[in-house]
């Protein structure tokens, strides 16, 4: 593994963030951490508590802020998140808390939360539930950006749910609108009950990646294995997750779930076989690859075939 320079003598004087950012940047591109220099100033940013964007500006690092840096570049040069070594993530909008326990929430899940914020934005005061919570993302997310929205958000683990409920406080004290955290298995055959035929808005970024693929240490070593894997094809909870959808959904509701990339025509299929859903697409995310797909549940059932309309697919991903 590739080793940090030495500290300066004793006496030397601080360094600049400049060169303090560069030979981290050294030691995570040696390890293969891709974005190494990004990384390394959002690691010397976090050390002196500054904007990225005003690292230009701050004060030289002294002793104790160099081996701080030196102590997170080793971690993170160990494939240690950087979300969790900062304990925070972007998304959307918003800075959510994470650590052990719980996903880190991916960019490319930001669409899917843009497509479910479009929604219920073209509805009065919408019922939005978000299955797979994890950190709380997605439902915080609509939450913030729709504030007329009633939005539940549910998780079965109790890792995951400490930081659903830490991060759903954190906007609360913020200013966002409270979101209802459920404690329940997604796929309970009488998941939400009381919301039968009331949801307008459905959203699921679940675990689909099938058990055999190898997935990259940051995943393999720290995001939970539930939270990642969905059975030998991946399909282990969208499969009930969409029969669920169904019901839930009010008429001219719509439904929203993230898939593996692998999937762009196994979960379209899903949905057009239920033969309740209607508008089946599959969207594609900004590198072009197959990442969730959407349906709505028709204003009037009578109307759709079993099997549903044929899915196609929607290549150029979605704008908010």
């Amino acid at each position: 593994m590739s080793t940090l320079p030495q500290h300066p003598p004793e006496g030397t004087g601080p360094i600049r963030p400049s060169a303090a950012v560069a030979r981290a940047a050294r030691v995570l591109a040696s390890a293969g951490v891709g974005s190494a220099r990004v990384e390394a100033e959002l690691l010397a940013a976090y050390v002196l508590g500054v904007p990225r964007g005003r690292l230009a500006l701050a004060d030289d690092l002294g002793p104790e802020q160099l081996a701080g840096l030196d102590e997170l570049t080793r971690r993170r040069a160990a494939r240690e998140p950087l979300q969790h070594l900062t304990g925070r993530a972007g998304f959307r909008h918003l800075e959510l808390s994470v650590g052990p326990g719980v996903f880190v929430p991916r960019p490319e899940t930001e669409l899917l939360a843009g497509w479910g914020v479009a929604q219920a934005r073209s509805r009065s005061a919408p019922v939005v539930v978000d299955l797979c919570s994890g950190s709380g993302a997605i439902a915080l997310a609509v939450a913030q950006e729709v504030p007329d929205a009633r939005v539940l958000a549910v998780e079965r683990s109790p890792a995951a749910l400490a930081w659903l409920r830490r991060n759903a406080a954190e906007r609360v004290a913020a200013g966002d609108r409270p979101i209802e955290v459920v404690e329940a298995d997604v796929t309970a055959p009488d998941l939400l009950a009381d919301l039968v035929g009331r949801v307008d808005v459905l959203l699921c970024n679940p675990p689909y990646v099938p058990d055999d693929v190898v997935v990259p240490p940051e995943v393999a070593g720290h995001d939970p294995a539930e939270a990642v894997f969905g059975g030998a094809d991946g399909l282990a909870v969208i499969r009930p997750v969409v029969g669920r959808a169904a019901v839930l959904l009010r008429p001219d509701g719509v439904f929203g779930v993230e898939h593996d990339d692998t999937h762009g025509a196994a979960v379209p299929g899903l949905l057009a076989a239920d033969g309740r859903f209607t508008a089946v697409t599959d969207h594609r995310d900004l590198a072009g690859r197959p990442r969730f797909a959407t349906a709505t549940r028709p204003a009037d059932d009578r109307g759709v075939p079993t099997g549903g309309r044929p899915a196609h697919s929607d290549r150029g991903g979605v704008a908010d």
